[in-house]
């Protein structure tokens, strides 16, 4: 399941993240890439031991955090340290799977789900898009400025050429308190129900009851 998650920065945060950005080294990809997926990735990413860098990934973790849609998305349990990733004309990330397990020791998580927001205005580049492959096909995303993008860590994907300026971005990964794919699903199809119906008036009993069983569920559910 892929969830799309609007405007996570608003105007004013984009304008202080890119310019943020714009003040930060830029090294290669690679470094961060895993052994199956160093020979496709040509990009770069702000360097993760700069101070400044540090703190943008708070400040954007923050922000996502925030969103109405995440927690019941991903039922996120711990999230790894974002990764700031520009494409310039030719760069790509060819096929590729996330590792199914980031960092080492007491930080090392489960890639439960994967994110990218996006930090560059749609029309200011071409390309790029983040092409994620199911049974159904490809899914091909390229959004707005500031949307996110929630999607299985353990899927094929591709982030497509750039052909003209360049693509903004920032990733990272979530281990989920509920790893099912179709358990989170569930949960997250009821959650959004029950909002609905509250929203449409449905009285207080009857929103009691969906309450009881969303949590009743993720109880059995939950790692």
């Amino acid at each position: 399941m892929s969830v799309i998650l609007q405007q996570v920065l608003v105007a004013e945060d984009l304008v202080r993240v890119r310019e943020e950005l714009a003040g930060i080294s830029w090294v290669s990809g690679k470094r961060t890439a895993g052994a199956a997926a160093r020979d496709v990735k040509e990009n770069l990413q702000a360097d993760g031991a700069d101070p400044k860098t540090k703190a943008l990934e708070r400040f954007v973790v923050d922000a996502l955090k925030r969103h109405p849609l995440f927690e019941i998305a991903a039922r996120p349990a711990r999230v790894t340290r974002l990764l700031f990733s520009r494409y310039e004309p030719g760069m790509t990330y060819g096929a590729h799977t996330d590792d199914a397990l980031m960092g080492g020791g007491e930080d090392k998580l489960r890639t439960d789900l994967a994110f990218t927001i996006f930090l560059a205005d749609r029309a200011s580049y071409e390309g790029g898009e983040l092409v994620i492959e199911s049974s159904l096909g490809d899914q091909n995303v390229g959004l707005d400025a500031g949307d996110a993008i929630l999607y299985p860590a353990g899927s094929i994907h591709h982030v497509a050429p750039v052909t003209q300026g360049a693509r903004l971005a920032a990733v990272g990964w979530i281990q989920s308190f509920v790893p099912d794919t179709a358990q989170r699903e569930t949960l997250f199809d009821l959650s959004v129900a029950r909002s609905r119906l509250a929203q449409a008036g449905v009285g207080r009993d009857e929103l009691l009851l969906m309450d009881k069983s969303i949590s009743n569920l993720l109880r059995m559910w939950a790692r």
